[in-house]
């Protein structure tokens, strides 16, 4: 599976947990709902940056392994 696509779609999984639109994902995360639904379909190059802060408004966290 493809790297963007596994974490695309557990933004959006942990997004509906929260019963949020993108929209409103978006403005939490500062960025533009296109961002995040770019993000949630594995699409475009957003910056780690980008993709930290709509995962952190979730209260998720990214992790890097080996």
């Amino acid at each position: 599976m493809d790297v963007l696509k596994g974490i695309g779609g557990k933004i959006r999984a942990e997004r509906r947990r929260h019963h949020l639109t993108q929209e409103e994902l978006a403005e939490v995360a500062a960025t533009s709902t296109r961002t995040v639904r770019d993000i949630e379909h594995g699409r475009g190059s957003p910056s780690i940056g980008t993709v930290t802060a709509v995962a952190g408004a979730l209260g998720l966290t990214l992790t890097v392994v080996p």
